[in-house]
């Protein structure tokens, strides 16, 4: 098979050393971070030094399914059996299925090796070998088809399609196809064929995974059911409901010291947030437990183009699946989609010992306040938590220049790195990155740009699978925040501010009236829950394992120095903002938060229009000026007044820098070409071609009007892979 979705190289075509893939893995990026970040760790009895012999395990200029060969490889190579290697990259949804369809034994087996490795996931029907056994296994989903047909002289033939290969129909003993997750194979050394079921079974029952994952795995959700004292939310300010202070100055229910010493609104402010926000934004995810929805498009500047100060996360645009790699309905195929999150030391890939499942479970990486409470009670030698404070100080004077604000910025999270690394090398296996000592003097380092940094950082010091990342910061409140922070590395979030909001909100908002403190924050996690589920379903991602450091997004103006630092490997076309734009906005949310020493002043939360255009605040394509220009031009009763209306209207557009291609202009220096130069229209549409879209992902009527379009112009049309129907021919 040659390479679709890549280069066509011949280093490229398939098959590979043990495997052949129809589809895509959507995840590769991530697969691959933590791959890298998993080499150090390896140890083997096959190898003298694997960290060394096996270096790069992933090669980079290989295709997704060169990058799934690799890894398959190296666990066969070590001693797995290529069927329990299949089984353990591309596992079947097993988390939701009910009890009756799936085994204990099979259940644990997945539940064990997710510990090891998070799932290569994506649309894909990969065919494996180690030479004895060839088979296929289906993703979760089953976007992809996979069938087999067996012959009376013993052949057996699986393929994506069924025509691939000729053969006699009365030969055909049986044909059979693969569901979702399922696994099928030939021993060729006995002769025999092994279906889902046996394969399953066989090498679940090949160790006590049971016992391992109940004797070792902590679910949280139960800590926090079995110790009532640390259900926090009538605790009063500072206390814990026990009593008890939290560690390294933090109170256990997440208000940090200096930072419950404001008022909520100035805090609020610090961190960028606008009442716009609350109303527009938070608000509904209060009450109605979901994201809310006001339009398709945005018609604000991009970030780097806003006169405003922006958020980070607003530099980074959400990629989705186009073509081949189809996207999933999270809300009717709930039952494929996962949030289960692990935190703790990872295990050695190489090895299969009953300590790799010694993790913490949770049913989302969004932590509520006495599931935080309760991760920093744990008293259990596994579970060392320990908290990096993400804080900078800006340089003092009024003279200061951005490049001094950005080199503070920069020399913080420099610092900030450092001091994770030293826990990590301590033993912390539970590294809370936090902005809860930020205060009147002291400024937030952005969550993004925090979590990145240090995520990027532990990878390159081959340390990132010894600690899980929980960012604990005042600053995300919208789903894409909570996204990008898991995106680029966290393994869980607490949005402490959002908390404290909560239960100011829950007293003073008439329109919360209805609920209870409570209430309000689980309405807040299902509303994140429900749109992380959206945004990895976008992608054709099913489980927030194969979503966390995969680095789903595409940066609009961000320049070279952030990304080498904090977001590595992220696409970033044109350039951009550095650490001093950075910290100009933080220094800018700072001022406005706290504006003088005294910190009983409270401020008021303003709106800058974001949501909905007013005067002095951001700027909107789609402005009341230009719309009332565009709605004259066409209610005009007669042409100079149309015509009049029509150049106020593209004065307006024209003179907008909201988008790169608002910077672009023609050429207008070079000498005109006299007309009877210029090839005519009739030819030069003969130029022209359609995109290549098969039959089946474009209706026949949309196909067929493509085709019959560029026939009468011309042109191509590019049938797709799938080709043309015989009774198109010869016709329009």
């Amino acid at each position: 098979r040659y390479s679709t979705n890549t280069f066509p190289t011949w280093e490229r075509a398939q098959p590979f050393r043990l495997l052949c893939h129809n589809g895509e893995i959507n995840t590769l990026q991530g697969n691959v971070n933590w791959m890298q970040a998993r080499q150090a760790d390896l140890a083997s009895p096959h190898w003298e030094n694997p960290a060394l012999d096996l270096k790069p395990i992933v090669g980079m200029e290989g295709s997704d399914s060169g990058k799934l060969d690799n890894v398959m490889e190296l666990l066969v190579r070590n001693g797995r059996d290529v069927r329990h290697t299949a089984m353990m990259m591309v596992p079947e949804a097993w988390e939701r299925m009910p009890a009756g369809e799936i085994t204990p034994e099979r259940r644990a087996f997945y539940e064990y090796h997710s510990a090891l490795i998070e799932p290569w996931d994506g649309p894909a029907a990969v065919t494996y070998t180690d030479g004895r056994i060839v088979g296929t296994v289906l993703d979760r989903n089953g976007l992809r088809p996979a069938r087999y047909v067996v012959l009376d002289n013993g052949y057996v033939i699986s393929a994506s399609e069924i025509g691939s290969v000729g053969y006699d129909e009365s030969r055909v003993v049986r044909k059979g196809r693969l569901g979702p997750g399922q696994i099928f194979c030939v021993d060729t050394g006995r002769g025999v064929i092994m279906e889902d079921e046996e394969i399953t079974q066989r090498f679940a029952g090949r160790k006590p995974y049971d016992t391992w994952v109940r004797d070792n795995l902590v679910v949280l959700d139960k800590i926090v059911a079995q110790q009532p004292a640390v259900v926090i939310e009538e605790a009063g300010e500072g206390k814990s409901a026990n009593g008890a202070n939290g560690r390294n100055g933090h109170v256990i229910n997440g208000a940090g010291a200096q930072q419950g010493s404001a008022p909520l609104t100035n805090r609020q402010a610090s961190f960028g947030y606008t009442s716009e926000e609350i109303v527009v934004v938070l608000r509904p995810m209060l009450t109605d437990a979901k994201e809310p929805v006001g339009a398709m498009g945005d018609d604000t500047p991009a970030a780097a183009f806003s006169h405003l100060p922006r958020p980070l996360f607003h530099y980074f645009k959400q990629r989705f699946a186009e073509v081949t790699n189809p996207p999933i309905d999270p809300l009717r195929e709930e039952l494929v989609m996962s949030l289960r999150v692990l935190l703790g030391k990872r295990a050695n890939l190489l090895s299969e010992e009953p300590q790799a499942i010694r993790l913490i479970e949770l049913k989302s990486p969004l932590l509520l306040p006495a599931q935080f409470a309760a991760l920093q009670q744990l008293d259990q030698p596994e579970f060392s938590l320990k908290t990096v404070d993400a804080v900078w100080q800006a340089p003092a004077g009024d003279d200061v220049t951005m490049d001094e604000s950005g080199a503070a910025l920069r020399a913080a999270v420099e610092k900030l790195c450092q001091e994770a690394e030293d826990a990590v090398h301590g033993g912390a296996t539970l590294l809370v990155i936090s902005d809860q000592a930020a205060d009147v003097h002291t400024l937030p380092i952005p969550s993004m740009l925090a979590v990145g940094a240090v995520h990027h950082h532990l990878i390159r010091q081959g340390i990132r699978m010894r600690t899980s990342l929980i960012c604990a910061s005042g600053e995300p409140r919208e789903v894409h925040h909570f996204a990008a922070l898991v995106g680029y590395g966290a393994n869980a979030v607490y949005p402490y501010l959002v908390y404290d909001g909560i239960d100011v909100m829950a007293e003073e908002d008439r329109k919360l009236s209805d609920f209870t403190a409570a209430e309000l924050k689980h309405n807040f996690v299902k509303a994140v829950d429900k749109g992380l589920l959206k945004i990895m379903s976008k992608m054709g991602i099913s489980t927030v394992d194969s979503y966390c450091g995969a680095q789903i997004f595409e940066a609009l103006g961000v320049g070279k120095d952030l990304l080498e630092v904090a977001f590595v490997g992220t696409p970033s076309v044109v350039g951009g903002v550095g650490f001093p734009s950075v910290a100009e906005d933080v220094l800018a949310w700072h001022r406005y938060g706290y504006p003088d020493s005294d910190t009983s002043k409270t401020v008021k939360l303003v709106s800058w229009g974001i949501f909905k255009s007013r005067r002095g605040g951001e700027l909107h394509e789609w402005s009341p000026a230009v719309v009332h220009a565009l709605t004259a031009t066409v209610r005009a009763e007669d042409d100079a007044t149309s015509l009049e209306n029509y150049r106020k209207y593209t004065d307006l557009v024209d003179k907008m820098k909201l988008a790169p291609r608002h910077l672009l202009d023609f050429q207008r220096t070079r000498p005109p070409v006299p007309i009877e130069q210029v090839e005519p229209a009739d030819r030069i549409v003969r130029r022209f071609s359609t995109a290549a879209m098969s039959l089946g992902a474009l209706s026949a009527e949309a196909h067929e009007t493509l085709a019959i379009a560029m026939n009468r112009l011309g042109g191509a049309s590019n049938s797709g892979e799938g080709g043309e129907a015989k009774d198109r021919y010869f016709t329009e």
